[in-house]
């Protein structure tokens, strides 16, 4: 589960980058309900999803010709300069340079050695999103990789994370989860998939996988299907995790949408 407050390591922030905000703002609003509030005239569109007043992602226009429509999760750092040379030595890109954002801290992208593309915030004023694992907010995120060891061994290096395993409840093998470092297993917040083993993923290119909390999966993703999603795998139950699904918004975002199992009281 994401926690808070932020550690090193942590999921910190995630954007929306899109061909048509407004699109996107009818669309998020109608499935999570989420509201679109400027970050103000200088930062060219850039933007907040907020729930209920408190930011659960950013935004912003992103023309085709700069990239394909997609959701990037940034990890947290104390250093990003010392960071991105971390990435270099394990065999990343820095496809973005550490720089400032005014006085709310400082962000920069990077991409693992298998390509898939990340990026880190080192907080100013702005200490990361307001709300995660709540309806509607950020949950889990999953990282689609070729070579699921050598993507562990760059980003444990770059971020110190901590890995725990799991059975697959098919059989099929098992599940890689990550931690911040000393955080333990209650601060899990993302898992590792070898892309060959997920035959909806296998032919696509790496890439992190957000998934957002629902409080009801089917509802979610048939509201999502109406406001114009593409349903790329109908919700399917996991035992002892709960029942997700995997959509792309009306541009062509990828996302997914889980309902966690309940607990007893």
């Amino acid at each position: 589960m994401l926690t808070t407050p932020y550690v090193t390591g942590t999921p910190n922030w995630i954007d929306l980058g899109t061909p048509d905000m407004d699109a996107a703002e009818t669309f998020y609003r109608g499935v999570f309900g989420w509201s679109f509030r400027s970050a103000g005239p200088d930062a060219g569109g850039y933007g907040m999803f907020q729930l209920e007043g408190r930011t659960a992602a950013g935004a912003m226009t992103v023309p085709p010709e700069q990239g394909p429509p997609a959701w990037s999760v940034y990890f947290q750092s104390p250093d990003l300069d010392a960071t991105a040379k971390t990435v270099m030595d394990n065999g990343g890109g820095v496809a973005l340079e550490p720089m400032d954002v005014f006085d709310l801290g400082r962000m920069a992208i990077f991409t693992d050695p298998a390509g898939a593309r990340y990026a880190a915030w080192q907080p100013g004023k702005n200490k990361g999103l307001d709300v995660v694992n709540d309806p509607g907010a950020v949950v889990w995120l999953e990282l689609y990789t070729p070579e699921p060891d050598a993507a562990l061994n760059h980003y444990a290096a770059v971020f110190g994370w901590e890995t725990s395993t799991m059975p697959l409840p098919d059989g099929s093998g098992t599940y890689t989860m990550v931690n911040p470092a000393g955080a333990g297993a209650d601060a899990m917040f993302g898992g590792f998939v070898p892309l060959a083993s997920d035959p909806l993923e296998a032919q696509g290119d790496p890439y992190w996988l957000p998934y957002f909390a629902a409080a009801n999966c089917d509802a979610t993703v048939a509201i999502a299907q109406q406001l114009g999603a593409t349903v790329r795998m109908a919700p399917v139950e996991m035992e002892g995790v709960g029942r997700f699904a995997k959509l792309a918004d009306t541009a062509g975002a990828k996302f997914a949408v889980m309902q966690g199992v309940e607990t007893p009281a």
